[in-house]
């Protein structure tokens, strides 16, 4: 049984909240894993010796698209994580199809 607020939204105990908190972490580190093999799938090496793929190859893949629900909020969370390096906050299709996507951890 589903308890309502008076707004029409679900009471969820705090158990229940730090339970979907620890569940979403898993989610977004298993999504950073799967993004970092798919790097090494479509990257190359650069001049510095590093992996490194444009951000159009990586969104047009369509093995990428069927993996990540997100595939801009998975990198944002792995250059927070320092696993990955672009320039700029966030990479936006068409505009930065160009922009590197660098592996920064082997």
């Amino acid at each position: 049984m589903v308890v309502l607020s008076h707004f029409n939204q679900p009471i969820v105990s705090r158990a229940a909240a730090r339970n979907h908190h620890k569940v979403t972490k898993m989610n977004v580190e298993h999504e950073v894993t799967l993004l970092v093999d798919e790097i090494r799938r479509l990257g190359s090496t650069n001049a510095d010796g590093k992996i490194s793929v444009k951000f159009g190859v990586l969104f047009n893949d369509d093995q990428c698209a069927n993996l990540f629900e997100a595939l801009v909020g998975t990198l944002k969370a792995a250059k927070r994580k320092k696993i990955i390096t672009f320039e700029g906050e966030l990479l936006l299709q068409g505009v930065h199809d160009n922009v590197d996507v660098i592996l920064l951890q082997d």
